[in-house]
């Protein structure tokens, strides 16, 4: 009679699993918590103290580190010697193991988990038992996964376990193990002043995609695991999303996310915002993202930071739109987005505002760093100029300071009324970048004249300040720090300009 060994946290589906195993004619060996509920559910179960003779102890913290459970799952079944001493000792082979692990990462996830509480989610027994599964996979069948239960149950029926599934089942396992422990060091270190020494990266892929930015490349989007952001994306509606489309997502979760408490729309193209605005709705707010630059949404993907409603919906009827994302849609704005078949839907929650890393790839390495993440705190900031801002000046101030941060270097963002009039994005001279802005204004049948203009970096030079003059600007802000900021202050006080310097810089590479 084959053996299995199940011991599980993700009890999901795990009776069904083994009563399947049971039907076959497998004897289930079980731990704790595990073979309470699959002996309730009426499958017989011999217990692992049955199997080692020693109790489980210590909280559960030792009760599968034991030879009898080892041997049993790392000796080789074509090695006369290995078996022999498995007779010698009393010790029966098991042939397949299913093991999920202590939920480490979800419970530091939680905001203010304390040290000692993340230290007991440390599975010891359990990867144990996996690696050993895994490294003797030719023999021994390692699931770490309780979405495959359904799949090797046909395949023990069909008797179709090829070297190619054990392999494969080996693979993942090793995966699995590696970002469980990746995880636990990073939370280990997450306190410390600087990045770990040594960081394991460890990605499940979760969809392979038509081709990458351009069509001879291949790709695929893979997780961290960390169990937030894509990992909850929920596509209602549309074709397979892109490489392209995925990028954009990000670019208009980013936008979207100074905003939590008041409707907010942005309009991303090729990963910056063409248009981004706050309003007293929804609708209102797509209507004035989109009056940002009308020419530039074409093809675009479209952010909403709340629920989005059918009156939205027909609002953007005349646009053609590659995405939509929002954390919710009512049923009747999908029962209308429906009518464009190759438009894709997504809801995505908003954007997580726990510290995370962000990776950049070099050649032969990452770059990683913090997570950059728009800061409402105003404690730093102070007012350079003679002239203060009005309370008009300070509300589009704040607004273009947020939003000015979802905008490819150099970025320039003119805005009016808690909306963006002209921006400029991704030009190799600021100076150049607030005279697109002027432009990309203009063009969209705005007056700069009044408007408010953000820096997401200090202005080297006045040339720039000179320019926000011409066109009529009263009030900039930005980091400052330059060495010229005598020149630039002095400029803006010549022209009668409120200047804000916030000390911090928000580059977007």
């Amino acid at each position: 009679m084959p053996r299995a060994l199940i011991s599980v946290s993700d009890k999901r589906g795990v009776t069904q699993f083994a009563r399947g195993l049971a039907d076959l004619g497998w004897e289930i060996v079980s731990t704790g918590g595990t073979a309470q509920v699959i002996t309730q559910s009426g499958v017989s179960v011999t217990t692992i103290e049955q199997v080692t003779g020693f109790p489980e102890i210590m909280d559960g913290r030792v009760k599968t580190l034991h030879p009898a459970v080892h041997a049993a799952l790392l000796a080789r079944r074509d090695a006369p010697e290995h078996m022999d001493q498995l007779e010698a000792h009393g010790v029966s082979p098991i042939d397949l193991v299913a093991v999920n692990l202590y939920p480490f990462r979800e419970t530091v996830g939680k905001p203010n988990v304390k040290l000692e509480e993340a230290i007991e989610q440390i599975d010891i027994g359990g990867p144990s038992m996996l690696r050993s599964a895994a490294k003797n996979h030719q023999f021994v069948l390692p699931v770490v996964d309780p979405r495959d239960y359904d799949r090797i149950l046909e395949l023990l029926r069909t008797n179709q376990v090829t070297p190619q599934v054990r392999l494969e089942l080996a693979s993942k396992v090793f995966s699995h193990t590696a970002a469980y422990d990746a995880a636990i060091a990073q939370f280990l270190t997450k306190d410390a002043d600087a990045l770990p020494p040594m960081m394991g990266l460890a990605l499940q892929r979760v969809q392979t995609l038509r081709y990458g930015e351009n069509p001879v490349q291949r790709a695929a989007l893979y997780s961290t695991g960390e169990g937030r952001g894509f990992d909850e994306l929920r596509q209602l509606h549309g074709k397979e999303l892109s490489f392209n489309n995925l990028l954009d997502i990000e670019g208009a979760a980013m936008a979207i996310a100074p905003w939590p408490d008041r409707p907010a729309c942005a309009i991303i193209k090729h990963t910056t915002p063409c248009g981004i605005a706050l309003g007293t709705s929804v609708e209102d707010a797509y209507r004035r993202a989109l009056a940002t630059d009308s020419k530039s949404a074409f093809g675009s993907v479209v952010a909403f930071n709340t629920i989005v409603d059918a009156a939205t919906a027909e609002a953007m009827h005349d646009l053609f739109v590659e995405v939509i994302v929002a954390p919710r849609f009512h049923d009747d704005a999908v029962t209308v987005f429906k009518r464009k078949k190759n438009l894709r839907v997504v809801e995505l929650p908003l954007t997580d505002s726990r510290p995370a890393l962000d990776f950049k790839r070099v050649r032969g390495g990452l770059l990683i760093q913090d997570r950059f993440a728009v800061s409402a705190d105003e404690s730093d900031w102070s007012v350079a100029t003679e002239r203060k801002p009005s309370e008009t000046e300070w509300r589009d101030l704040r607004f273009a300071w947020a939003a000015v941060a979802a905008v490819k270097s150099n970025a320039i963002l003119l805005a009016k009324d808690e909306a963006a009039i002209g921006i400029g994005a991704g030009q190799m001279s600021r100076v150049d970048a607030a005279f697109l802005a002027t432009h990309k204004a203009r063009d969209a049948g705005h007056d700069p004249q009044g408007a408010v203009l953000a820096s997401d970096a200090f202005f080297p030079f006045a040339d720039g300040v000179e320019q926000a003059a011409d066109a009529g600007i009263t009030a900039i802000i930005q980091p400052g720090g330059s060495v010229r900021d005598n020149e630039v202050i002095a400029a803006a006080n010549a022209h009668g300009m409120t200047m804000v310097f916030t000390g911090r810089r928000q580059f977007r590479h």
